[in-house]
Formats: structure tokens, sequence, C-alpha cells
């Protein structure tokens, strides 16, 4: 735990030398009224209501097409909703939500001409702190991600749960107050990923973020969220909402594997047979 509070103090510390209008802020609300898209005429999204505390961590969990990435996109900035409105932090136009959140796809794209700590420091690099420094900062983490001896490989000499690391990290410090997750450890090996999520969650409740979290892995999503949201499938409507249980042991296997922790995980697992149908 000692260690994770280093990490995390570290990360405190790299978003506010950024000087970026949202890195001192450490959760924004968001929320998004009646919140419709279409791609022509394909509906993906139908009327979502959703509210999300300052600090508050949102699972989205939904069969595939079901419009989650959509959704993060959205939010984030990166694409307009064809009805309804969507707030983060109080900005309702794409750059103002844009400015508020850090969004990681599916895919890491990481830029093949740059070694990995260059990749990791492009946030930093983009709030304009030089080069030597950003790699600096960077490089305090790369241990603690497992990417040690890493730090000048090109991304085509790492393995996909190791670029997958090094675009979270780029993520995390960003300092934006909204993380936008979309399956963040999916390329990840059972062990690592599992260690992972144990690191979120702790590192989340050191230094807070507000966070929207899109994963197929329900026991993921019930572990590292307050609640998750189940969509139906497509059009994506809200089928149920889960709330992950209150008191939760620290260590990871002793929560997933409480009995009130189980209970929530298959009523989640129902809702989503039931909204895949």
């Amino acid at each position: 735990m000692r260690q994770d509070n280093k990490v995390t103090s570290e990360i405190t510390k790299f978003a506010a030398d950024a000087e970026s209008p949202a890195a001192a802020e450490r959760g924004v609300t968001a929320s998004a009224c009646r919140l419709s898209h279409s791609y022509g005429p394909v509906r993906s999204i139908d009327e979502l209501d959703i509210e999300i505390p300052a600090g508050g961590v949102l699972g989205l969990a939904g069969p595939s097409g079901c419009g989650k990435s959509t959704l993060l996109e959205i939010v984030c900035g990166l694409r307009e909703p064809t009805g309804g409105s969507v707030e983060v932090g109080g900005a309702a136009d794409a750059r103002g939500r844009l400015a508020r959140c850090a969004y990681m796809p599916q895919r890491d794209q990481l830029l093949p001409w740059l070694a990995a700590i260059d990749n990791a420091a492009l946030a930093l690099r983009n709030h304009g702190i030089r080069r030597r420094e950003a790699r600096a900062r960077a490089a305090r983490l790369f241990e603690r991600f497992g990417l040690e001896g890493f730090e000048m490989s090109r991304p085509g000499e790492l393995s996909g749960g190791m670029r997958q690391r090094v675009a979270f990290l780029r993520t995390l410090l960003s300092g934006k107050p909204l993380l936008a997750l979309d399956e963040p450890f999916a390329s990840l090996d059972a062990i690592t990923r599992a260690e992972m999520q144990g690191w979120l969650a702790r590192a989340l409740e050191t230094d807070p973020r507000t966070v929207i979290l899109v994963t197929h892995d329900v026991e993921e999503a019930l572990y590292l969220s307050d609640r998750v949201v189940v969509l139906s499938s497509r059009p994506g409507r809200i089928v149920e909402e889960v709330r992950a249980p209150s008191a939760r042991a620290p260590e990871r296997d002793a929560a997933v594997t409480d009995p009130d922790f189980v209970a929530a995980r298959e009523r989640a697992m129902r809702a989503l047979r039931g909204g895949a149908r």
C-alpha cells in the first residue's frame, strides 16, 4: 500500500505541474439527459439518462454493438450526440468536454516511431513540459507498471500487455479529472489484469477521479465501480443498474468472493443475458 500511495502522489504532482486548467480538479460531475445517437439510419443509443458524481466510478456493461464505446466518445467530446445533451464539469460543448476527459480506447494507439517512454510522456509534452523532464517524470512509474528496462523500446518490440500498460500510464499522466476507459485491461494476462485492477482501485481511493469504465468483464466492472449500468443490445438502453457492495475487502480476491459481491455479480449477469436478447 505504501508503494501505491507513493506512485499516486507522483501522478498528482505530475498533473499539478502540467498547469492544465483541469489538472487541479480531482473529479468532475458528468451527466447525460435523454442522450441518443445514430449512425445514419442505424440507432446506436436510445435516450440514456446517466448521472455521475464527482469522483464517482461508473461501469458500463452490455453486448457488443450496444453503443458503449460510442457513449465514451460522446462524453469525451470526440463525437456529438444525435439527440439529448451531455455535460462534463458543467461543459456541454465538445471542446469543453474534451478538455476535462482523458480517453483510453480499446486499441493502445501508441505512435510506432516513438519509444515507450516518449509515448507515455506525450500527455506531459502536450502541456509544454520539455522532453527531458517529461521522460524523467514518466520513467518513475515504469517499474510499477512492469515496464522497467523497456523505456527505449518501440511499440512493435513490446507485447500486447506491455503496450496497453504504456497507454494506461499515458492516460493517467494526462492529469484530466475524468478518465474514460474502454476495456483498459483487455490485453493483459489474467494475473497482471487482477493486479492492475487492485492497483487502480487503491489509486482512485487516494487520488479520486471521475471514471467511466467500459468492460465485458462484469466482475471487473463491479470491483472497480460504484455501480454498473447494464445496456441492452442495439440501440443501447438501460435495462439494469447494479450497485457494488458498499463495504468491500481491501484485497481483490477477498472482495470478489464475498457473498454480497457474488450476489451483485449474478444480478448483473442476469441483466446482461436479458439485455442481449
